[in-house]
């Protein structure tokens, strides 16, 4: 074995995805999308992956865990390995997902109000009107 070889970690895909903080299946799932690079194989074709993979799936893992889509996730890692880029693009892509995140959540309250409503028009007992089931079956 060269010195490279064993100075750079190898995992397989269980230790990678504990790692990592994703299940085993994501990983196979990022691969096969294309943010993940193919793992390398063994011999026996089980997947082998070094530190810098498992740094990708920290990356991935941690943008899902702030809401960037997959797609979105993408552009960051394409942001993240061009050392050259500028951080406003990485301060663009940020502040475009705050904003979405804003609209959701204001989506999110206006269902929690309308919840609430239906909510407190309900008599709750034994009768079996429902103001909650007549709205949901008039729209």
């Amino acid at each position: 074995m060269d010195a490279t070889a064993r100075e750079t970690p190898s995992f397989n895909i269980g230790e990678a995805a504990r790692a990592s903080g994703v299940t085993a299946k994501m990983v196979r799932h990022y691969e096969s999308i294309g943010l993940l690079p193919p793992a390398r194989r063994t011999e026996a074709g089980y997947r082998q992956y070094g530190m810098d993979d498992v740094r990708i799936l920290q990356f991935i893992h941690r943008g899902r865990a702030l809401g960037f889509s997959l797609d979105q996730i993408a552009g960051l890692l394409a942001l993240w390995r061009d050392k050259r880029r500028a951080s406003a693009d990485v301060r663009r892509l940020a502040l475009g997902h705050i904003d979405e995140l804003d609209r959701k959540i204001a989506e999110l309250e206006a269902m929690k109000r309308t919840l609430a409503a239906l909510a407190s028009s309900c008599h709750g007992d034994a009768r079996s009107d429902c103001p909650i089931l007549d709205d949901l079956a008039a729209h």
